[in-house]
């Protein structure tokens, strides 16, 4: 099979017309940085957010000519959008639903309405992050998301660290999911969660080297071309640090909030600052912080060692002002379970450490279950 080339790529993608039906996309200037991976095609398509439903259309017009090529396989085009300063704004935010315990006024962590699209279905999207990697977010993350389903909520977790995906191990799920008309995703799932990540896509040991937009593009796809149905809350394990990745979240995503993971000692609290302010920059609420790895229990005598430090993420959250959800110890049985794909939540439901969990996930749910749900277009929009 003749292997296609970005050119040729590119010199195809003119065909397609752009919306003022007199220059082609690639003229305008609407087409990403285009990666071809397994002769696959994936590339973006930049629109006015406004425009994104009738421009629908137009994506899978250039889907298709992509398609069609000798030597591709398959593609996949999401639209990206893009509200330039100018542009229509976004609607006004509408009163306060009254709550059930007869409150009128707005929960104090909803975030502000800023033309972000919400994904049908899903109540509430919360950002599981940490201002570096080695802190333990991936495995808070899927803990806290198994404590939520424990509390009895209906959740799916999406894995958003594209270098270095973790929940097909941390969940023991392995396999390639389906698909619904050549399109959508069915997420994968084990005890009780439904699951999405670029590692049941892509070979564990391929190394990814994708640019910026295909990041960008590659985490819509997996947000919104996924068949979640209905959930209270999606939980997002996001990449370690302040880059692409979660950038494109934050700014694009009515994240309802975000966790942020920190260990005990003063570098890993600088680095949980970075993450913190950035979320804040955005406008997205913290739902407070976890401190993970906070003291180790030697369990031969159950005697308690404070190795990193102890309290620092406490302080820190009092310091400035957002809530403090709870220490994780250091155990080896988290370790054992994380590597076994047996989440101490599940493994260990009322051991110490999945109570600690299960508690956590019930102080986050708590400030976000006052969120009204978010209409959103029975569209797919990236």
């Amino acid at each position: 099979m003749t292997e296609v080339t970005r050119e040729q790529i590119f010199e195809t993608l003119k065909t397609v017309r752009g919306p003022d039906l007199e220059h082609n996309i690639v003229e305008l200037g609407m087409v990403s940085d285009v990666f071809i991976s397994d002769a696959k095609v994936y590339f973006s398509i930049t629109v006015p957010a406004e425009r994104a439903n009738e421009l629908e259309p137009l994506r899978l017009a250039a889907e298709r000519v992509i398609k069609e090529m000798p030597g591709v396989k398959g593609a996949l085009v999401t639209l990206t959008a893009d509200r330039k300063a100018g542009s229509a704004p976004a609607a006004p935010p509408r009163p306060a639903p009254q709550a059930a315990h007869g409150h009128a006024h707005a929960h104090p962590h909803q975030p502000p309405r800023t033309g972000k699209i919400g994904v049908p279905g899903i109540k509430a999207i919360i950002a599981v992050a940490s201002g570096k990697g080695g802190v333990g977010k991936s495995t808070t993350a899927v803990n806290l998301a198994l404590g939520m389903v424990a509390n009895g909520l209906r959740v799916g977790i999406l894995d958003a660290d594209i270098y270095g995906p973790s929940m097909p191990r941390l969940l023991k799920i392995s396999g390639r999911p389906t698909q619904i008309d050549g399109r959508i995703i069915n997420p994968m799932e084990n005890y009780g969660l439904k699951v999405m990540s670029m590692g049941f896509l892509v070979d564990e040991e391929t190394a990814m080297i994708w640019r910026g937009p295909m990041v960008q593009s590659a985490l819509m796809q997996m947000l919104r071309e996924v068949a979640w149905g209905e959930l209270d809350v999606l939980v997002v394990d996001m990449p370690p640090g302040t880059g692409d990745a979660q950038l494109t979240m934050a700014q694009q995503v009515p994240l309802a909030g975000a966790v942020i993971v920190s260990t005990p000692q003063d570098l890993a609290l600088i680095d949980a600052r970075k993450g913190l302010n950035m979320f804040r920059k955005v406008e997205v609420p913290v739902l407070g912080i976890v401190e993970n790895m906070s003291y180790f229990i030697a369990p031969d005598t159950g005697a308690r060692y404070d190795i990193f430090g102890h309290g620092g993420a406490r302080r820190e959250a009092s310091r400035i002002g957002v809530p403090f959800l709870g220490e994780v110890p250091l155990t080896m049985n988290i370790r054992e379970t994380s590597d076994a794909g047996t989440p101490v939540v599940v493994s260990d439901p009322e051991g110490i450490t999945a109570r600690i969990y299960r508690d956590i996930a019930a102080k986050a749910w708590e400030q976000v279950s006052g969120l009204p749900q978010r209409e959103a277009p029975a569209i797919v929009f990236e």
